[in-house]
């Protein structure tokens, strides 16, 4: 009885509409039967689709100026829209998951995807990407599968890590550039040439200061721009491939951790505590005072807005000839409560980015990612803009060696245990094998509080 008074009700309102001459812009009823089930709605019936995402600077003016050539090129889909600053955003999102109130698209941040696929937030897109995209024609699209080989995401923008140097630096010293067949310590030789305390000595001069620098010959930070790099291509690692097991305390961990003490022990690499004298851990490296990171694509736009003279590089081996680059796809995914005429019409938005060229090209423009597309990453206007860096191939060439930062459901929660652990051992203030140890055994309790409820 209540569907076929939910039916009437939709044929009163088409016969309302209609006698009233509305256009095709007219919405109907969001949440009627006929959006559930109808499928096959003239071109003249509109859908409301809600789209969020995380805002910050000039692009939020092209966001909305895409969203709006959108409506344009589809007449029967009309965008609403929720934006947030970064952190804003994803906290509210949390809770209007919880809520069943989340937009029926939003941006992901591409650590994110996985933990909202295992917590059955999202929709699969498996069936629709492989029918309406050809996958090699893209970037990161791999990033956004499971074990399972599902597909959880398409990406928005990429970002890839790699070596950023400071030219000025590395002229003023002598050193020559840093190279694509360089080791994490032919890093670190170069680095110590770099390094100046207070006094503008260097590491091997009588008198060094290791607790006073000026210019590090190296910053890091966190996960994605810091130590997982380091970890990965010296054969370590934080989880196994089934991303529910630990794999922390093994030699090649400690190994990686033993460079880097080190190198923060003589003063030659940021550590934590060098780091709060910033105004942020991002700003060592664009105010001039490291001359050399490991930084994101999207890093490139605070080094530029500086005015550095930099370039950048693949990031080094490790002892055994291993490399490896972070990646993070930045990914639009779709609420898996939309109904189906919702989450069809949230697909042809993520299909419209994914595809069009020149919606590609003019995101490109910003200097905020990596391209998804191919051919628009491998064309001039991202390879040979007249923004620094020059070596924009570095990001490209890096895709060879990527790969996520073992992300899963409980990603966030294990990579804050961790690097409490991690910074225990930077600062000294714990052995490295404790350290390991200890991560090792609280990151998998962790793990096992999750996956063993399931």
């Amino acid at each position: 009885m209540k569907k076929n008074l939910s039916v009437l009700f939709s044929l009163v309102v088409v016969l309302v509409l209609f006698v009233a001459g509305c256009t095709n812009n007219s919405p109907t009823a969001e949440n009627s039967s006929s959006d559930e089930n109808d499928t096959s709605n003239s071109k003249e019936e509109q859908v409301t689709i809600n789209l969020g995402y995380y805002s910050g600077g000039k692009s939020d003016e092209k966001m909305q100026e895409l969203i709006d050539r959108f409506m344009d090129q589809h007449p029967n889909i009309k965008i609403t829209t929720q934006s947030a600053p970064y952190g804003q955003f994803f906290q509210k999102l949390d809770t209007q998951i919880a809520a069943d109130e989340a937009p029926d698209v939003w941006l992901s941040d591409g650590v994110l995807v996985m933990k909202y696929a295992e917590r059955g937030a999202v929709k699969d897109l498996t069936d629709w990407i492989n029918r309406d995209l050809e996958k090699e024609d893209y970037y990161g699209l791999d990033f956004n599968k499971d074990a399972d080989g599902k597909y959880w995401g398409v990406p928005q923008g990429i970002q890839i890590g790699a070596l950023y140097y400071n030219k000025d630096h590395f002229d003023k010293a002598g050193v020559e550039y840093p190279s694509e067949d360089w080791t994490w310590e032919d890093l670190k030789e170069a680095a110590a040439k770099l390094t100046l305390d207070a006094s503008n000595k260097k590491p091997k001069d009588e008198g060094f200061n290791s607790e006073n620098i000026q210019q590090f010959g190296l910053t890091f930070f966190s996960i994605t721009e810091g130590w997982f790099s380091v970890l990965k291509s010296y054969g370590g690692g934080i989880l196994d491939d089934s991303l529910n097991q630990s794999i922390i305390n093994t030699e090649e961990n400690k190994q990686a951790f033993e460079w880097m003490v080190d190198g923060m022990d003589s003063g030659i690499i940021t550590d934590p505590a060098d780091l709060k004298s910033f105004q942020s851990p991002m700003a060592v490296f664009p105010s001039g005072s490291a001359a050399m990171r490991i930084g994101i694509y999207a890093r490139v736009l605070a080094a530029n807005e500086a005015g550095l003279n930099y370039d950048v590089t693949l990031l080094p081996k490790g002892p055994d000839g291993k490399r490896f680059s972070p990646v993070i796809a930045n990914s639009w995914v779709i609420n898996d409560s939309a109904n189906d005429k919702k989450a069809k019409a949230a697909w042809e938005w993520v299909k419209y980015w994914a595809t069009e060229d020149e919606v590609q090209k003019e995101w490109a423009a910003l200097g905020e990612a990596v391209p998804v597309k191919k051919s628009v990453a491998n064309s001039e206007i991202f390879l040979n803009s007249s923004d620094t860096p020059e070596n924009k191939e570095a990001f490209l060439e890096s895709f060879d060696f990527a790969g996520t930062l073992d992300t899963n459901a409980v990603w966030g929660e294990w990579v804050a245990k961790f690097n409490e652990h991690a910074q225990r051992a930077f600062l000294q203030e714990t052995t490295i094998d404790e350290a390991l140890e200890n991560a090792d055994k609280e990151v998998q309790e962790i793990l096992d509080e999750f996956y063993n409820e399931e």
